[in-house]
């Protein structure tokens, strides 16, 4: 598939996406407590809890969400470059640590918690307003008890490389 059909179909999912998502906000501890990990991503994409502030800030949001695996999608834009001429490396650090993250929760059963300790990012090339939709993609490399490891990767349409990351995440109760 051409890099403009992949670009057409991942724009489609995103609006597609973004009709079923409910507007920003954060849950309530309850909330979270009674849910597995992969509930509370559900529910996120079907509407039924909020969707992620950050998300709207940077005009990024899931696409996709399996146990250990998700994926974000945004489009980098000129309101996001740093004073060299492209995007800020923070918004790539923030997709990986989002989609990191998330990967490493979507594996967490109900009643646990999990918060990032470590992010290493190494930047490939820079992201550009003119780059078109990106997606990270975080996979789990691990999920234990108390630790859990991921890493991830932002590419474009044409699978072009941008950063690539790895997380530790420590994984607690409720």
């Amino acid at each position: 598939m051409s890099s403009e059909a992949i670009r057409a179909q991942w724009l489609a999912e995103e609006a597609e996406i973004r009709a079923r998502l409910g507007a920003p906000g954060v849950v309530t501890l309850e909330q979270l407590r009674a849910l597995t990990g992969l509930e509370f991503f559900e529910r996120i994409g079907n509407g039924e809890l909020p969707s992620v502030p950050i998300g709207v800030a940077l005009d990024f949001i899931p696409v996709e969400w399996k146990k250990g695996r998700v994926v974000f999608q945004g489009t980098p834009k000129k309101a996001y470059y740093n004073p060299l001429g492209s995007v800020h490396g923070g918004y790539a650090a923030t997709l990986l640590d989002s989609c990191l993250g998330c990967a490493v929760h979507s594996t967490l059963p109900k009643g646990a918690g999990y918060t990032t300790v470590e992010l290493k990012v190494n930047y490939i090339r820079p992201l550009m307003a003119d780059t078109g939709p990106v997606r990270a993609e975080g996979k789990v490399v691990s999920a234990g008890r108390k630790i859990g490891i991921a890493e991830g990767r932002i590419h474009d349409t044409a699978g072009k490389l941008y950063a690539f990351a790895t997380t530790t995440c420590l994984i607690f109760p409720l």
